[in-house]
């Protein structure tokens, strides 16, 4: 027992020790390690940071087509994108910020991988809200067209039948009778802005004079790839082929690096009267 007491001593004096020798030093004999509350409390704000420099990024370089709170406007809503819904880390949304998506008319942004990072934390906090509201509401899957129709009927409808061109393809009393009855306002505003389902068809001429007719599949500037009409999948570089190609949704694609956001507005303010 006297061995034992003696130890206990010897142990309580060198720990004592050591911490006298700290504290003269001016260093601590060691900093508390964080609870695991304190942990996610500095993670939580340290997110809630990177979303806000985000939000700022955001509006500088995206409000103007995906609005202030991502919803969609000139440019689609980003809330229901199946692309950033399964986005992880950035890995989708970083690509297509930094790349941009020429066919639909929006450019590439040099951004820092830091600045990317807060973006996401960005739209992924305006996820969150969503996801949130969504269980007492249905929002924004039904936007009300007075929040989007901020244009007038007279012009939009002058738009459609005159700069606009859209008369060309479409009838407010044929194809286009009921529109506004069948989409909801933000997917109503989506279609008109960036359409799809209508694949592009090429004539593929070879150097010998051969020709391939198809669908289109891939045409980057670089290669050519079609399903041809027979059946059978083709490609080429598109150096070695002369290319004939045919989008139906062409006149849409021209009409993003014309529309004035007034256009934009007036035009969609027409089309919702079209029930």
């Amino acid at each position: 027992m006297k061995k034992l007491a003696l130890v206990a001593v010897a142990v309580l004096c060198a720990v004592l020790s050591l911490g006298s020798l700290a504290a003269q030093q001016g260093t601590p004999a060691g900093p508390p390690s964080p609870s695991g509350a304190d942990a996610r409390a500095a993670a939580q704000a340290a997110q809630a940071a990177a979303a806000e420099r985000g939000h700022t990024l955001f509006k500088q370089n995206c409000a103007a087509c995906h609005a202030d709170d991502a919803t969609g406007g000139r440019g689609p809503d980003l809330i229901r994108s199946s692309l950033v819904r399964h986005d992880k880390g950035g890995d989708l949304i970083g690509p297509v910020v930094t790349g941009g998506r020429a066919d639909k008319g929006m450019p590439p942004f040099q951004l820092a991988d830091s600045q990317i990072a807060d973006l996401v934390a960005f739209v992924q906090a305006q996820l969150v809200l969503f996801d949130l509201h969504t269980r007492v509401g249905p929002y924004p899957n039904d936007i009300p067209a007075e929040r989007l129709a901020t244009g007038t009927v007279e012009a939009g409808k002058a738009y459609f039948n005159g700069p606009g061109g859209c008369n060309k393809c479409h009838s407010a009393t044929g194809d286009l009778a009921g529109i506004a009855t069948k989409y909801n306002p933000p997917d109503l505003q989506t279609r008109f802005l960036y359409p799809s389902g209508t694949p592009s068809t090429a004539v593929v001429t070879l150097p010998s004079g051969q020709k391939f007719e198809g669908t289109v599949v891939l045409n980057d500037g670089f290669n050519i790839a079609i399903n041809g009409k027979e059946g059978w999948y083709h490609s080429w570089p598109r150096s070695a082929v002369k290319l004939e190609v045919t989008d139906p949704l062409a006149a849409h694609a021209a009409l993003l690096e014309k529309y004035t956001d007034a256009d934009m507005h007036n035009l969609f303010t027409y089309l919702e009267t079209l029930k």
